[in-house]
């Protein structure tokens, strides 16, 4: 039944892969290349500020400027609606600002390359999990390391690579073409191998799986193939492939994350235990319940303008 569970996941995978392939493949749009043009610029003209105060400026921005004008405060306030209908109204305004402020920050940090790398490899390990991924490692044991959408995902996979343990993305493409290049870019410079989510990738991402390596997978994903698992209290459509993988390849389950400290561009790496091999739904259960705990505790650093709960 396992193996089952395991292919009926990934056909369900390739049908969206496919998509996400054409997506990658088509010519940009003018609204794509102009959305591309704007990143680009804004990047380049804030450049020349020090760093301590370019990332705090281009979060400032998403919060006041790009997060409105994107539509996320909408998005947002009905999430917050939807999973925590008593919250005060000012602790909403307040993450309507903050949610995008730390997507901001998030995307400028991994596009600034070295000076983002410095700090990630300098942050503070907290949870119990290091002492297995070191064995894994030592072991040649395979390991998926799943992340969300939290405080700056790429942060803990920087941090890893330093340490030396052998580490892979695996991305979702961007659905602007003509940005997904640029951000291909420089996550590969942060570290390589990245493996995009499609059937060449997912080849090549299982092939260095199976020699041992280690994979860093965001989950945090609403996902139409997905199964029914609550998450902050409602059911949410989410992907098993995380679990079934581990249980396939007798892979290492380890929920991995960096959190933003409150200066605004230093972090903490939690690694948690392995979630103990069990059955896929069990598996992923554990995963949502681990985000849900760092979510309730650092709330403005979730990705709350994701439809997390669409069709459920």
């Amino acid at each position: 039944m396992g193996a089952c569970r395991v292919q009926s996941a990934r056909m369900a995978e390739q049908s969206d892969i496919s998509t996400a392939d054409k997506t990658t493949a088509q010519r940009p749009s003018w609204q794509h290349w102009a959305q591309d043009r704007f990143a680009a610029v804004l990047l380049s003209a804030l450049r020349p500020l020090p760093y301590r105060w370019r990332i705090p400026v281009i979060g400032w921005l998403g919060g006041t400027v790009i997060g409105p004008l994107a539509g996320m405060r909408a998005r947002i306030r009905d999430n917050l609606a939807y999973v925590m209908p008593d919250l005060p109204r000012a602790e909403v305004m307040r993450l309507c600002r903050k949610v995008p402020d730390n997507m901001a920050r998030t995307m400028a940090e991994i596009f600034t390359g070295d000076e983002f790398l410095e700090r990630a490899r300098d942050s503070v390990v907290e949870g119990t999990g290091l002492a297995a991924l070191q064995e894994a490692h030592a072991q040649g044991r395979p390991v998926m390391l799943v992340t969300a959408h939290l405080g700056n995902y790429d942060a803990a996979r920087g941090y890893l690579l330093a340490q030396g343990f052998n580490v892979a993305g695996f991305y979702m493409p961007m659905t602007n073409p003509a940005f997904n290049s640029r951000y291909v870019a420089a996550i590969s410079h942060i570290g390589t191998p990245v493996f995009a989510r499609g059937r060449e990738g997912l080849a090549h991402m299982l092939r260095f799986l199976r020699r041992g390596g280690m994979v860093g997978m965001v989950v945090d994903h609403y996902m139409a193939h997905g199964e029914i698992v609550d998450f902050i209290g409602k059911p949410a459509r989410t992907a098993l492939s995380a679990a079934e993988l581990a249980l396939k390849y007798n892979a290492l389950l380890v929920p991995v994350y960096g959190i933003r400290n409150p200066d605004g561009i230093s972090f903490r790496v939690r690694i948690e235990d392995p979630v103990p091999h069990s059955d896929p739904r069990t598996m992923t259960a554990h995963l949502n319940q681990s985000l849900e705990t760092l979510v309730k505790t650092h709330m403005d650093q979730w990705m709350w303008s994701h439809r997390r709960w669409k069709n459920t």
